[in-house]
C-alpha cells in the first residue's frame, strides 16, 4: 500500500479541494474505489481522520480516497455536498489513472460524512448539489454507500426523534421544506444504491433508531441494505483499535458482494446451499 497526499481534486471557492489517495499493493478488488468522508458536525474534523481507516480497507484491495470538504465556518451549506459531488466526478474523471472501473465507485462516511454519502448517493446528477467545483461532464453516482452512526433526516422541529436541528446546517430562517431538501430519506426510491448500516446502540449523538428506520425504509423499497448495531457502544466507536480491523472487514466483503463481484456470490450460493435449490421445508427433511 502506498499514500499519496493532497491530491488537488477541485475548486472550493477560491481554493483548491484536496484528497489522500490509500493505493494498494495489487488490484484485487476488481478496480473498486472507496472515498471516505470524515464527520464533525459539518463543522469539524478533517481528512486525515481517515488515516485509521484508508490503510486498512486499502489492504483489501480497494483504492481509497479521502477527501476534504469545506466546514461550515468556511463556507455555507450546500458547499459540503458540492465538494463531495466534485470528489466523486475527480474519481471518474480519473478512472484510468487510478485504476479503477468508474462504475465501481463506493462512499463510506462516518456521522456527518455518512449523512453527506447518504444524500450524495440519493441525489446523482441533481444540478441544486452539484456545484463548481470541477469535472462538471462527469457522473456522480455512485455504486453504493457505508453510512456509520449516521444523520438522516433534518427537521425545523426535531424533538426528541434524533432527527439533526436544521439550523446547524441552514442557519436561523430555515423551512421545513428547506430540511426536507437536505434529509437524505428524501431521495430513498428503489434505484438507490445498496447501503450498509453501522451504529452503536448507546449512541448518545445519533440515535441508533435513526439507522434502523433508514434500514427499513429501504427494505421496503427492495434496496440491498443491511444493519449492524453494536450493542453498548457509542458514537465514533468504530475507530477504537479493537474494532477497526473487523469492521473494515465486515465492509470489505459488502463492497465484494455488491459491487466487485455480485454475480460471484449469488452462483457459489446457488452452487453449494442446499436450501437455495428449492429444498423442502425443514418438517419435511
Amino acid at each position: 500500500m502506498s499514500i499519496k497526499q493532497t491530491l488537488v481534486y477541485g475548486k472550493g471557492g477560491n481554493r483548491d479541494l484536496c484528497l489522500d489517495l490509500y493505493e494498494p499493493a495489487s488490484s484485487v478488488s476488481a478496480r473498486t474505489a472507496v472515498i471516505l468522508l470524515h464527520g464533525g458536525g459539518w463543522s469539524q474534523g478533517n481528512k486525515e481522520m481517515m488515516e485509521v481507516f484508508g490503510p486498512e480497507l486499502s489492504g483489501y484491495g480497494f483504492a481509497v480516497l479521502a477527501p476534504e470538504y469545506r466546514l461550515l465556518g468556511e463556507a455555507p451549506w450546500p458547499a459540503q455536498i458540492e465538494d463531495v459531488k466534485a470528489s466523486i466526478r475527480w474519481v471518474r474523471a480519473n478512472a484510468d489513472k487510478l485504476g479503477i472501473d468508474p462504475d465501481k465507485i463506493a462512499l463510506q462516511g462516518f456521522s456527518a460524512g455518512g449523512h453527506l454519502s447518504l444524500l450524495a448517493a440519493g441525489t446523482p446528477r441533481l444540478a441544486t448539489f452539484a456545484g463548481q467545483g470541477g469535472n462538471p461532464n462527469e457522473a456522480d453516482d455512485v455504486a453504493a454507500v457505508i453510512a456509520f452512526f449516521s444523520p438522516g433526516e433534518i427537521s425545523l422541529h426535531p424533538g426528541d426523534t434524533g432527527r439533526v436541528p436544521a439550523t446547524v446546517l441552514l442557519g436561523e430562517g430555515a423551512t421545513e421544506e428547506d430540511a426536507r431538501q437536505i434529509s437524505p430519506v428524501t431521495y430513498f426510491s428503489v434505484g438507490y444504491p445498496p447501503t450498509f448500516f453501522i451504529h452503536g446502540t448507546d449512541d448518545g449523538a445519533v440515535p441508533h433508531k435513526m439507522s434502523q428506520d433508514m434500514f427499513n425504509t429501504l427494505a421496503a423499497l427492495g434496496v440491498p441494505t443491511e444493519l449492524h448495531l453494536y450493542p453498548g457502544h457509542t458514537h465514533e466507536f468504530a475507530r477504537l483499535p479493537s474494532m477497526v480491523s473487523n469492521i473494515q472487514a465486515e465492509i470489505a466483503l459488502f463492497l465484494r458482494r455488491m459491487v466487485v463481484d455480485p454475480e460471484k456470490y449469488v452462483q457459489e450460493n446457488l452452487d453449494l446451499n442446499i436450501f437455495a435449490r428449492g429444498i423442502p421445508p425443514i418438517s419435511r427433511l
